[in-house]
């Protein structure tokens, strides 16, 4: 508990606290990581996740996607990790929340200020005329198609092969080195450029609270405060300190 405490301190007395969140935040609602026990990458071949497979396979692309995917994270709902971030930026203490992840359970928790690296699952684009529909507006089991065009969409994350959305990573860039405090969940730390973000947080003088299991590739070099739980049990006692 005293770690906890610590690091409820650290927050309480920052001034531009940013959170950064990978998929270990978003397992305890029921959405597999892509790496590690029970990852993706254990189930299906990365190639479903390139973007040239993805142009000339996308009906098998798509049946992939739905089957293994789609419909865990459609269903999933935000744990209290998600809530309580959500409810510190509502007191002004986080500032922003800078993810990894595409499940959208950020922005159902309440948060407002998300900038997401990798993209949004609930959304889907069209590659040929660039229009962007809601994944709830269509049945998965047949491959979407854009309602102008009719060109088949794509999930509007980024796959192997793309480039990440830039205006994220510029207000992210920003929000890392403007930051006094980064609270780091659930992220290994070796998936790059995100992993570049906290490294740039503590080179600019930022205090790196950690928050997860096992120890990550930020551990040993940045942090400061390493809290050795699973996202909804920490989370739920730092919360507890920001109680109105």
């Amino acid at each position: 508990m005293e770690l906890i405490n610590d690091a409820a301190m650290v927050l309480k007395d920052s001034k531009f606290a940013v959170a950064f969140t990978g998929a270990g935040i978003s397992v305890e609602s029921g959405i597999a990581p892509f790496r590690g026990e029970n990852g993706i990458w254990n189930k299906y071949e990365e190639k479903f996740f390139e973007i040239n497979y993805f142009s000339l396979y996308t009906k098998e692309a798509w049946e992939m996607l739905c089957d293994g995917f789609y419909e865990a994270t459609i269903k999933s709902n935000p744990n209290t990790a998600h809530i309580v971030l959500a409810k510190l930026e509502q007191n002004g203490i986080i500032k922003a929340v800078i993810t990894q992840n595409i499940d959208n359970l950020h922005t159902k928790a309440g948060s407002k200020n998300v900038y997401e690296l990798h993209g949004n699952a609930s959304k889907l684009t069209c590659l040929y005329d660039g229009g962007k529909y809601s994944v709830q507006d269509f049945d998965l089991r047949i491959t979407p198609c854009c309602k102008k065009c009719g060109a088949i969409l794509k999930p509007d994350f980024v796959f192997f092969g793309e480039m990440l959305p830039e205006k994220n990573m510029i207000m992210s860039a920003k929000a890392s080195r403007s930051c006094d405090v980064m609270l780091i969940i659930g992220s290994t730390g070796i998936v790059y450029p995100a992993a570049s973000l906290p490294i740039d947080a503590k080179r600019n003088g930022a205090v790196i609270i950690e928050i997860n299991p096992k120890p990550s590739a930020f551990t040993k070099e940045i942090t400061d405060i390493f809290i050795p739980m699973k996202a909804v049990k920490a989370m739920t006692w730092i919360g507890t300190y920001f109680k109105e």
